[in-house]
């Protein structure tokens, strides 16, 4: 008796009332029977539905589906206790019935996109209906390209509804879509990962690149070890890129990335490439108030500093005085510091007369006295002197 209490009291703990289907839940079931009228599909421990013969029929009116077929069908309704299931919205002649369903119980339909007309697209639906679907309620990211839809079979919501217009929505669709892709690259992207995407778009403060959807952002700043001016200069809609993962943010769905961490960087052979001592050719990048940048090589650049651009005892206020952006010049590298990431410059015309000057003196430099030397007879001036001397002590 204890024995059957327990067991009663497992089983109205363990045992739940079948959930009941909402309309437009979807399900891939499998038909069990056909008839003159009817396709019934196994919906699993909800029993069996029943599906419209006439929309497992061909134009010309062929059954195109067996027994044993997977379809997959929306939950209309019940009707006298039986579940009443779609394939299609929009076939038949019972189409305004089915649209009025879908619109009224939030039921997805499929429709092809057949062109671009004023303010949105105009879509093709199953019966030959036609539908209308704004660009606002495309759902479609930033600066994608509008013709890339044209011909392309999607899912809809039916958000307005009457006797003469059909207005569709798949901005909902398309934003699931995305938050299901989203959960599984959380699970997937870290900091420091590269990874591989295309650049959706282009602008002024950098570029959007689609890693598998979710877009990141590629900063002007992380395009390239050197200076860039342009973005559209490097990068391209539609081209394909490896990033370096900088910083997540999902809750504000906020993804930086970078460029140039996935490139060699120029400063790590600097001391090598560029070696303290050497004559190197760059360009005049920029100019400044203490001095001028000259662009060595990609990422690296170098400072002639203002003090250095004169020579001799010329002075230069500014190094506009005597250089120009973009201009070509030969620099000697007097000095690479590899932890601060600077490389001291000189013009090489100073650099080489310097040179020259100090060799001019190092020749013509007199000798250091020596204790047992002779001394020197000095000039004309200094034996007059001591002759004068001389002629006065004789005098006396």
């Amino acid at each position: 008796m204890e024995n059957e209490e327990n067991f009663e009291e497992l089983f109205n703990k363990s045992y739940k009332e079948p959930e009941r289907m909402e309309p437009g839940h979807k399900v891939e079931a499998p038909i069990v029977k056909i008839t003159p009228e009817w396709a019934l599909i196994e919906v699993g421990g909800k029993g069996e539905g029943y599906v419209d013969i006439n929309e497992l029929k061909d134009t010309e009116g062929n059954l195109i589906a067996k027994e044993g077929d997977v379809v997959r069908a929306w939950f209309l309704r019940s009707e006298e206790g039986e579940m009443r299931f779609t394939t299609r919205i929009g076939a038949g002649p019972a189409a305004r019935a089915q649209f009025e369903d879908a619109f009224k119980n939030h039921i997805p339909l499929e429709g092809k996109v057949s062109k671009e007309i004023k303010g949105g697209f105009e879509i093709a639906i199953a019966g030959g209906i036609r539908a209308f679907c704004p660009f606002s309620q495309m759902g479609m990211r930033r600066e994608e390209s509008k013709e890339a839809y044209i011909g392309v079979s999607l899912v809809f919501y039916v958000i307005e509804f009457d006797r003469r217009n059909i207005v569709l929505s798949r901005r909902e669709i398309a934003e699931k879509e995305r938050q299901e892709k989203i959960a599984i690259l959380k699970d997937t992207l870290r900091v420091g990962d590269k990874v591989r995407g295309a650049v959706t778009s282009i602008q002024k403060f950098g570029a959007f690149v689609d890693l598998g959807g979710v877009e990141g952002l590629l900063p002007v700043s992380e395009l390239a070890w050197g200076r860039t001016e342009k973005v559209s200069d490097l990068l391209s809609a539609g081209q394909l890129v490896e990033v370096i993962i900088k910083n997540l943010d999902w809750e504000n769905r906020r993804i930086s990335l970078s460029l140039k961490d996935a490139l060699p960087n120029p400063w790590d052979t600097a001391a090598q490439t560029w070696p303290a001592g050497s004559y190197q050719k760059g360009k005049v990048s920029r100019l400044a108030p203490f001095g001028a940048f000259v662009t060595l090589g990609e990422g690296v650049d170098g400072l002639i500093h203002v003090s250095r651009l004169g020579g001799g005892e010329k002075r230069i206020n500014h190094p506009e005085d005597v250089l120009t952006v973009g201009q070509e010049i030969e620099v000697l590298v007097e000095n690479v510091d590899l932890k601060n990431k600077r490389i001291a410059l000189v013009p090489a015309e100073i650099s080489r007369e310097e040179a020259e000057t100090e060799a001019t003196l190092k020749k013509y430099q007199k000798p250091e006295k020596h204790a047992d030397a002779e001394p020197m007879m000095g000039s004309l001036g200094e034996q007059l002197k001591r002759q004068l001397e001389q002629k006065n002590k004789i005098n006396k």
